[in-house]
């Protein structure tokens, strides 16, 4: 750092002051005249260069306070610790213009934040500049505004990654939004409205859909696969000798595109899934339809259609377009179209039912197409096996989100439970299976047994 200036902090002349140097800068005779004062008033300015080499300057109505700012920034220049106040005054939406486009992520990921961005935060917030943002504004808008503990939780963890990055580029001192807090409740539905459907609604459903998607339903039901992974499910990755299918990629919707990712909703879910008769039966059932075609695509060469096993009925249909040109539909299946068919289903079928979201107020269907999941995380954890080779099978991140999530209870053990508390008969305990080695060939033929075992082998009649 150069050599402090003598004349540094320097006070500032001012035309209403009436001291010697004043009046000689603002003489009366074209600035009217001023009481003589031996003092003079005008403030004191204090010059400084950034880390950068330009030049600052800030203002005080004391030279005490202009000296105590210059020993300050003096120290936060050599210390690297210098934040440029002027850097925080842009307001929040410019911020985000600059921030959003160095973000990374999956589609879906980003898509969320994007839609707690434009529905939440920027309509608040998008206006204030960014050094007056502040921490009990903050969470009093989020316990007043926000609405649902899993609404509030995405906006948070938005504000706090927006606001951390302005910290780390100097602009502000603090994140305000460091230590909020969600002060909206949790509500937990009901046990009943998480069950999966009983094997003779499962039944029920599949009767009353469209031929053309039994097969998926009967895969589904024997591999607890997610939709998003076995819709994305292509012929190179079935082994049908070996009876299993590999879980390498999924389709996800990214503002109405459909398009593939590569890893699936986390690493462990990259995973081989044993096959029932049952699933086999169904990846035939549709081989024979589609003929899906053997090659390996990469993820980047886009969607490839003709090697997805399961597609819609509409696959490879030519249709004339408006402008007289000719269009082949891919017919790729996806949480959207999927839904359309099985809530015609469910309702035909006399199952359905409506469920409101205990937090967002919202209407919903139960069941759901991806109750079974849930129905084949029972079925194995009714039939014995550990906790490990479920969470290997299901492709789970940790093995504990199992036993909670994804396993229920059923009516006979319900049933158990209530006579042995009535009559004493005493409950039956299950063996733990702490150190067992769950390799790919043990688990899967583990599961296959313990499907088999829920009399679900063979498909039911079409």
């Amino acid at each position: 750092m150069g050599r402090k200036g003598l004349n540094n902090p320097r006070q500032l002349r001012r035309k209403t002051c009436g001291c010697k140097e004043c009046l000689a800068k603002y003489p009366p005779a074209k600035y009217g005249d001023r009481r003589p004062r031996r003092d003079c008033t005008g403030s004191w300015q204090a010059r400084y260069r950034d880390p950068a080499g330009d030049q600052k300057s800030e203002t005080f109505p004391t030279k005490r306070e202009a000296e105590a700012f210059l020993d300050k920034i003096r120290s936060s220049v050599r210390d690297r610790t210098y934040r440029d106040p002027s850097r925080g005054e842009i307001l929040l939406t410019v911020w985000w213009d600059l921030w959003w486009p160095s973000q990374g992520g999956a589609p879906a990921t980003r898509n969320r934040k994007l839609s707690s961005w434009t529905a939440h935060i920027r309509p608040r917030w998008g206006t204030t500049p960014l050094n007056a943002v502040e921490y009990m504004a903050l969470q009093s808008w989020l316990t007043a505004d926000v609405r649902g503990h899993e609404t509030q939780r995405k906006v948070r963890e938005l504000l706090r990654m927006v606001l951390a990055d302005a910290v780390r580029d100097g602009r502000i001192p603090y994140n305000p939004a460091a230590e909020l807090q969600i002060t909206a409740r949790a509500v937990p539905k009901h046990p009943e409205d998480l069950r999966p459907p009983t094997p003779q609604q499962y039944a029920m459903v599949r009767h009353e859909l469209h031929p053309w998607y039994r097969p998926l339903v009967d895969f589904a039901e024997d591999t607890g696969m997610r939709p998003q992974e076995y819709v994305a499910l292509r012929l190179c990755n079935v082994d049908r000798d070996a009876g299993i299918a590999y879980v390498r990629e999924v389709v996800i919707d990214d503002k109405g595109t459909l398009r593939r990712q590569r890893i699936p909703k986390t690493s462990s879910a990259l995973r081989t899934v044993p096959l029932t008769p049952k699933a086999l039966t169904a990846v035939d059932m549709m081989l024979e339809r589609l003929a899906p075609a053997a090659t390996r695509s990469a993820v980047e060469d886009g969607m490839h259609p003709e090697e997805l096993v399961f597609r819609g009925p509409l696959a490879g249909e030519v249709r004339r377009q408006k402008d007289g040109t000719q269009q082949t539909l891919d017919s790729v299946l996806n949480r959207n179209n999927l839904h359309r068919v099985w809530l015609p289903a469910i309702q035909a079928a006399g199952v359905a039912r409506k469920v409101t979201n205990p937090e967002t107020g919202r209407v919903e269907w139960w069941p759901r197409l991806y109750d079974y999941r849930h129905g084949v995380a029972s079925r194995l954890h009714a039939a014995g096996l550990s906790e490990a080779v479920v969470q290997a099978f299901l492709g789970q991140e940790r093995g504990s989100r199992v036993t909670w999530l994804y396993t229920h209870t059923t009516d006979e053990e319900l049933g158990t439970a209530r006579d042995a508390l009535a009559g004493g008969r005493s409950l039956r305990a299950v063996p733990d299976a702490t150190g067992f080695h769950t390799d790919s060939t043990r688990t899967a033929r583990l599961v296959s047994d313990a499907l088999g075992a829920t009399g679900t082998d063979g498909p039911p009649p079409s």
